[in-house]
Parts: structure tokens; C-alpha cells; sequence
């Protein structure tokens, strides 16, 4: 049984933040999707604002709720500032656009698709080249526990570590979806790092998480060599810090930034 697995049986016996549960879907299948493309909107606003836009590459897609085997996705060549709601781009089973007047990324399709496929659990899949994510990626190797926040990832993820280049084929895509099985996250060696979740926020934070955690190892290692955390305490870590519900509060707080500075986020 994976810590991940543990995680979802143990978690009673575990004291959390006292914070209060957020609806983890609307009422309405309109609702739902409405609010799936709001906070994926965001989630591009809020890349943008930590640096994690690298030109043309970088795609976050959210599953639509009534057609399941469809996601959005960010429209090919848009900066990531600038994505608006009524950019995001609806995607079917063949990479076809449904909804949206613009063109997808060709690897955005191979690696999402594939990961969708796989994991029906998942809601939201995100992917970015990251200055400390490809940093820490060059490694290959996996997070150690050496941060209770990194803990989030410990047991949970995995290292893809095979490099073909550009991923333009279904079978890279079923490969990465392969090795990233039940876990949360992948590091793809000499690429970047690629997160799930069960709502968009969740995936949002846990990149987010996961890009500071590659950076606070860059800087632990740099400076000497870390102590890791013993078996126990990164379990209790991870169970703690591996919350959806917290998760989804933290990403809130970011994009309640964005729609309150950035209105046209909404449009």
C-alpha cells in the first residue's frame, strides 16, 4: 500500500488545522464546469506571477464535467498573463478542438490526454518548465524528506526517467501516465515536473508545492547535507500536508488575488 493509499485510510488519526471543509463540486454540471475554467483561468495568472511561463511551453487542463473523456486547456502561444476564461479551449478524446477559436499545443494533448485516461480520479492535470523544477529534474532523482512541506510529495511521486524529446507521441504520453500510476506527482528527468489532483486547485497548489520543494532541496544540498526526517515523521508529515482540503485554501488565497487584480481574468 502506497503513503498515498495510507494516507486516505489514516487520515482521521491524524490531528489537521482545524479549517472548514470547502465544497468540493458545485450543484450543477453548468456550475461545475464554470467554476473548473474559472480557477484553471487562474491558475495561469497565478504561473505567470511566480515565473513559471517559458515561452510556448507549459499547459494545465481541467476535466470537463460532463463529458469526462474532454478537458480544457490553455490555447497554444498565449502568455500565461493574459489567459482569460473565454480562451480556454475544450479538447476531445482525438485532440480536436470543440470550443475555442485558437490551436492547441500537440504535446499539451499526448501528455494530458494520457494522464486523463489512466487516472479518472483525476480532475486537473499541470505541467510547466520550471527554473527549479528542470534544475532539480537533471537529478533524477526523487524528494527527500527533509521539509514537512516536501513531505507532501514523500512516497506520492515518482521519477520518469526516460528523455525521448518533445513529447508528440501517444505512447510517451502513456508512458509518463504509466510510471506516474496512482501517485500525485512525476518529476520528468532533463523536462520539469507534472502534478494531479481532484480539482484544479488541488493540482495548482501541489506544482506550486512541488517547485518550492525542488528549490529548498537545491538550496539544502547546496549548502550541505540535509538531515531527512525519520520514516514516522514524514508519515505524519504527509499525512498532514498532503490535504486536498488545505490545499484547495491555499490556492484560494492566490486566486482570490487574481480575480480581485486582475478582473479581466473573468472575461
Amino acid at each position: 500500500m502506497s503513503t498515498a493509499e495510507v494516507h486516505q485510510t489514516d487520515l482521521d488519526d491524524v490531528e489537521q488545522l482545524d479549517l472548514p471543509e470547502l465544497a468540493q463540486s458545485q450543484p450543477t454540471v453548468e456550475a461545475e464546469r464554470l467554476h473548473r475554467k474559472r480557477q484553471l483561468a487562474a491558475t495561469f495568472r497565478v504561473f505567470a506571477r511566480y515565473g513559471y511561463d517559458e515561452g510556448i511551453a507549459g499547459h494545465v487542463t481541467a476535466r470537463d464535467p460532463e463529458f469526462p473523456n474532454r478537458f480544457w486547456v490553455n490555447p497554444y502561444a498565449v502568455h500565461f498573463s493574459r489567459i482569460k476564461v473565454s480562451d480556454l479551449l475544450l479538447i476531445d478524446e482525438q485532440g480536436r478542438v470543440i470550443e475555442g477559436a485558437r490551436r492547441t499545443n500537440k504535446a499539451a494533448f499526448w501528455i494530458h490526454s494520457s494522464v486523463h485516461e489512466a487516472r479518472p480520479d483525476v480532475v486537473a492535470v499541470a505541467h510547466a518548465h520550471t527554473i527549479h523544477g528542470r534544475a532539480f529534474a537533471s537529478l533524477s532523482k526523487p524528494l527527500a524528506p527533509i521539509i514537512q512541506e516536501s513531505c507532501a510529495f514523500y512516497d506520492d511521486h515518482v521519477v520518469f526517467d526516460e528523455y525521448r524529446g518533445l513529447v508528440l507521441e501517444r505512447t510517451e504520453g502513456e508512458a509518463i501516465a504509466s510510471r506516474l500510476g496512482a501517485r500525485r506527482a512525476a518529476i520528468l528527468r532533463h523536462h520539469g515536473l507534472l502534478t494531479v489532483g481532484r480539482s484544479v486547485e488541488e493540482a495548482a497548489w501541489w506544482f506550486i508545492s512541488m517547485d518550492r520543494a525542488c528549490q529548498m532541496q537545491l538550496l539544502a544540498d547546496a549548502a550541505g547535507k540535509p538531515r531527512l526526517m525519520s520514516t514516522e515523521e514524514a508519515t505524519l508529515a504527509h499525512r498532514q500536508f498532503s490535504n486536498a482540503n488545505m490545499a484547495r485554501h491555499n490556492f484560494g488565497l492566490l486566486a482570490d488575488l487574481v480575480f480581485e487584480q486582475e478582473p479581466d481574468v473573468l472575461d
